[in-house]
């Protein structure tokens, strides 16, 4: 991979009343280890407290996290719609847990990939980040 031109930030975080953080903690472990800047928020977040984190920290990212039931088609969606209307849309939201793949298509269609699960390899959710975050929201930052 090649040099990026600085640390990607990313805001990481868990919604609503899901409480199983162990895979958001090891994300951001990882994370910090492929060189990126973490602002980890833990759980029991509300959509408005992580992105005025993200607007206010100048991320990058907002990585999403939940696991307990359907109530991330509420959740997610929400932050998507809070970015949007803080003009922040360029922030990118990428998203993981125990996420249906019916409602996969509808959570890509308003901007928000990755949609990993708990046995996605650490480099590919890596990959992924730096590739969305170079192409999306670094396009002038780029040195090509």
């Amino acid at each position: 991979m090649e040099p990026l031109p600085r640390k990607i930030r990313v805001v990481a975080t868990m919604l609503g009343l899901d409480c199983h953080d162990k895979g958001l903690i090891f994300l951001s472990h990882e994370l910090r280890r492929a060189g990126m800047e973490v602002i980890y928020l833990g759980s029991f977040n509300t959509p408005e407290q992580i992105v005025k984190t993200a607007i206010e920290e100048n991320a990058d990212v907002i990585a999403l996290s939940y696991l307990n039931d359907h109530l991330y088609m509420v959740f997610f969606p929400r932050v998507v719609e809070l970015l949007k209307e803080n003009n922040a849309g360029d922030i990118c939201v990428v998203a993981g847990g125990h996420i249906v793949d019916e409602d996969k298509p509808k959570l890509e269609a308003i901007g928000i990939t990755g949609l990993f699960g708990q046995e996605t390899p650490i480099r590919v959710v890596v990959e992924h980040i730096v590739e969305r975050v170079k192409r999306e929201r670094w396009k002038e930052e780029i040195i090509l």
